[in-house]
């Protein structure tokens, strides 16, 4: 195997309009105190209306090229991460190679929902190490509002919009991916779910009338597999790279649920402090969270060569996964 593949440019984006709780009180029938108290969640960023999610993401696409000091052109593929794509096809990659000007890239869109960052960044690491590739583009982005229904309150307080990216490749310098484990489990599909739209529900009268077309979710289970899936997925991802916990710098955690991340912190020997939290801002961003906090982190912290960070996520599939990272370089 070649050199190690790293992460060596970030990049993100968040839309201008918020939503914040004091809004949603005069949507639904809620309250600041109790979404707080429930979710951890003040406010979320939502796309305007004419702005889409390839718009999103090509935004954060070229907030991570610049921070790699590369071009557009030497971008051999481009993964992109969405349960909310512009269309069904054509991909919202193909979209964004046209945008960026990479007309060497391969483009394709991935889905695995709030866990597709990590999805992507096993695909890419496996096209770097394996030289069929230099240069991958990932992105995640997402317009939720697009299939949030805000007359439901148990999910409407939840998701908001915006799109993360990352270069990954083999330079000097960077976040060598050491480890990504993913998981999967089909028989809990029914839990989060999008019930029309696809081959077996097509869009109809009947399936607008009955609201098929917005996203529901059964959050009391959600939340049980999603403590158990991610902790084991974190322990794996550690133990495949020989990582001890107390050698974590920052956990990254998908921001979905401030109860789910605090019931997992606990799990593990990790001062609570460096558990990196965005959700009181944007909350729960699907795809792009993961790597929009984990953008955040890097630009708000003075990261040191050695340190090691784990980002982790759970979503709909069900699908979950951790990723290991390491800063390299003598710039660290």
């Amino acid at each position: 195997m070649g050199e190690k593949a790293k992460i060596i440019g970030l990049g993100s984006y968040l839309p201008k309009r918020v939503l914040s709780n004091a809004d949603l009180e005069k949507m639904v029938e809620t309250s600041d105190e109790w979404i707080i108290s429930r979710t951890g969640m003040r406010e979320r960023r939502l796309a305007a209306d004419d702005e889409f999610t390839s718009d999103m993401g090509y935004e954060a696409a070229k907030r991570a090229i610049e921070d790699a000091g590369i071009e557009a052109e030497s971008i051999d593929l481009i993964l992109f991460a969405t349960i909310t794509p512009d269309y069904i096809f054509p991909s919202s990659a193909c979209l964004i190679q046209k945008r960026l000007g990479a007309t060497n890239a391969a483009a394709m869109d991935l889905q695995a929902a709030c866990t597709g960052y990590l999805y992507g960044l096993s695909i890419a690491k496996a096209y770097i190490e394996s030289g069929l590739y230099k240069t991958v583009l990932l992105i995640a982005a997402e317009k939720l509002s697009s299939i949030v229904d805000y007359e439901d309150r148990d999910t409407c307080i939840l998701f908001g919009d915006g799109a993360s990216a990352c270069i990954v490749g083999s330079g000097k310098v960077g976040y060598a991916i050491e480890n990504v484990s993913l998981g999967a489990d089909g028989d809990q599909a029914k839990l989060i779910t999008l019930p029309a739209g696809g081959s077996k529900r097509p869009a109809s009268p009947e399936t607008v009338d009955e609201g098929l077309h917005f996203l529901r979710m059964e959050g009391k289970e959600v939340f049980k597999h999603a403590v158990r899936r991610m902790e084991s997925a974190v322990k794996e991802c550690l133990a495949a790279t020989g990582l001890r916990e107390e050698g974590i710098s920052w956990m990254v955690p998908h921001q979905a649920n401030i109860r789910i991340i605090e019931s997992l912190a606990k799990r593990f020997n990790i001062d609570r402090e460096r558990v990196y939290l965005t959700i009181h801002k944007y909350g729960n961003t699907s795809a792009s969270s993961v790597g929009i906090a984990f953008d955040e982190l890097v630009r708000e912290k003075d990261i040191e060569q050695g340190e090691h960070i784990v980002l982790f996520a759970f979503g709909a599939g069900l699908t979950w996964g951790a990723a290991a990272l390491t800063r390299v370089g003598e710039n660290g």
